[in-house]
């Protein structure tokens, strides 16, 4: 028979016991939640209800149906546009990459005076007009530019095709999206810890070992991020690819843009649109599966 000092520990418990299920059965406090509904309606308002109509055009227009999707897939040239689209804004980053990583290493080897200006000088672009930056490489970049009459004076060569070509339009990209590589990049640069590349010279690494299994690793975060936004800002261009194109090489936004405004076929022009949504969502969702354990958010912490 139990004796007294243990009857009193079993009833201990379960005081403690029933404590603890009244406190989980407890409702929740959903009232911060509500501090979300004016977010929601705005987001509803201005995102949603746009989208599901989108989308309730490409199957309604102009019949119930999907005839628009079909037409979309079964003809060639919106295929082509589509590789097109993607395979420059591909090129696009990798233009931007190539010149942010080194641009933003800079960054953080220099004086702080220094990188002032250099910060200084990769925000320019964002505060001036697309359509006046797209205006000037329309001028620099014609067969009588000055570009073109310089490498005729200096080289014999010219004039070459420079605008209505991919090679105009990845380079207004470029020069258009080089901040958003720049800045998650440096984001990422700026927190890794400078002694360790000495540190792996010491232990025997040669440099260029020591950078692809040191200092390139550690700043993944922010070439993922900038390559990220890059392209997906990349896909959306319609500016500078009408300016500095030909209509011989249009883009997917170029091509909805002429479905909608110029033939008035609006479910053609919403099934593109949603299919370029699907293909993004895919898109982000292979590289959050490939970056895996990588912080995309460079300026953050794990």
């Amino acid at each position: 028979m139990p004796d007294i000092s243990t009857l009193r520990d079993r009833s201990k418990g379960s005081g403690r016991g029933g404590a603890t299920a009244k406190q989980v059965r407890e409702p929740k406090n959903w009232r911060p939640f509500l501090l979300l509904i004016p977010a929601f309606v705005v987001v509803s308002f201005f995102f949603l209800a746009p989208l599901i109509d989108v989308f309730y055009r490409s199957i309604s227009d102009p019949t119930l149906g999907v005839q628009n999707y079909v037409w979309l897939f079964t003809t060639p040239t919106n295929m082509v546009v589509a590789f097109r689209t993607f395979a420059t804004s591909l090129l696009v980053t990798v233009v931007c990459l190539l010149i942010a990583y080194p641009y933003a290493y800079l960054m953080t080897v220099v004086s702080d005076r220094t990188r002032n200006m250099l910060q200084l000088f990769i925000m320019l672009p964002l505060w001036t007009s697309i359509l006046v930056r797209t205006l000037a490489w329309l001028v620099l970049l014609q067969d009588t530019g000055p570009i073109n009459g310089l490498l005729e004076a200096v080289f014999g060569i010219g004039p070459l095709p420079l605008i209505r070509s991919t090679f105009g339009v990845a380079l207004g990209m470029s020069q258009v999206l080089l901040p958003f590589m720049v800045l998650p990049i440096y984001s990422a640069l700026a927190k890794i810890d400078k002694r360790l590349l000495p540190a792996a010279a010491n232990l025997g690494a040669r440099p260029v070992t020591a950078f692809f299994t040191v200092y390139l690793p550690l700043s993944r975060p922010g070439i993922f991020a900038g390559s990220v936004t890059v392209f997906i800002l990349g896909l959306g261009f319609y500016i500078i690819p009408a300016l500095l194109g030909s209509s011989k090489e249009i883009m997917m936004s170029a091509l909805m843009y002429q479905q909608i405004s110029g033939f008035l076929m609006w479910g053609h022009g919403t099934a593109l649109g949603i299919f370029m949504l699907a293909t993004t969502i895919v898109v982000l969702a292979l590289v959050g599966r490939a970056s895996k354990g990588t912080n995309l958010f460079a300026g953050r912490g794990k």
